[in-house]
């Protein structure tokens, strides 16, 4: 009976998600195997077979729901906030910075490797092995969190496609998440989404689903401001 009635809930709530639609656009010939590789991934159908990848419970903050960086800053502020622990991370010494991944090889290989599982999950294969060199995308940045000494503690590689930005790759060294690294990273992207991506088109910053996630990682999302939505995606490149 518990089962069904988790079942019952659980379908509720999809019900009364929030809808948008979100485009993907504007890719350049370098760019286009990467947008298209992307839109089939989030488009085609669910293990499941009732829904899309990336249809239900997609975590998104909605830019236009917030006038300026710093409304949005103040709902993701208070005791044990999201821009509490942001704080917490900078009085520590903690920088967010643009990163080149060649330069922070060593760095990025500790960070994979300094947790055999992420959220419930074992590290894949690919984590594990160092990389000799890394491949950026044309239409993606990279982002970090350097300690005073310049040593690479978190970082983030985030695509832009359109309507939105796609948050999707992020690790942090397990031996300084309590430092508040993670959120010090997310507020500083999210800040640069407000005050110079929202300016140029760019209405979604998207963090993979809710549904699935550990409760841990939706907490994590939640403190953030991420909400769930129901997409529909459109190819219109």
């Amino acid at each position: 009976m518990d089962k069904l009635k988790k079942i019952v809930v659980t379908i509720k709530s999809i019900l009364k998600l929030p809808k948008v639609t979100i485009r993907f656009y504007g890719a350049s010939e370098t760019m286009l195997k990467n947008y298209q590789n992307t839109y089939t991934l989030f488009t085609k159908l669910h293990r499941l077979k009732l829904f899309r990848n990336k249809a239900i419970g997609v975590a998104l903050i909605e830019l236009d729901l917030y006038d300026t960086f710093e409304k949005y800053y103040k709902s993701i502020n208070g005791k044990n906030s999201a821009a509490y622990y942001a704080r917490k991370a900078i009085k520590r010494g903690y920088s967010f910075v643009k990163i080149d991944r060649n330069n922070h090889i060593e760095d990025m290989y500790e960070i994979n490797t300094s947790s055999i599982e992420r959220q419930g999950k074992a590290m894949s294969s690919g984590y594990l092995q160092k990389q000799s060199t890394y491949k950026n995308d044309d239409n993606y940045l990279y982002f970090g969190v350097v300690n005073d000494e310049n040593k690479l503690l978190a970082y983030c590689n985030i695509g832009f496609y359109g309507d939105f930005s796609l948050v999707s790759t992020l690790l942090g060294h397990k031996n300084y998440l309590n430092d508040g690294v993670m959120y010090l990273m997310m507020v500083e992207l999210n800040k640069l989404m407000f005050e110079k991506y929202k300016k140029q088109g760019y209405k979604y910053i998207m963090y993979d689903t809710f549904f699935g996630a550990s409760k841990g990682l939706q907490q994590f999302k939640n403190k953030l401001g991420y909400k769930a939505y129901k997409v529909k995606w459109l190819w219109k490149n």
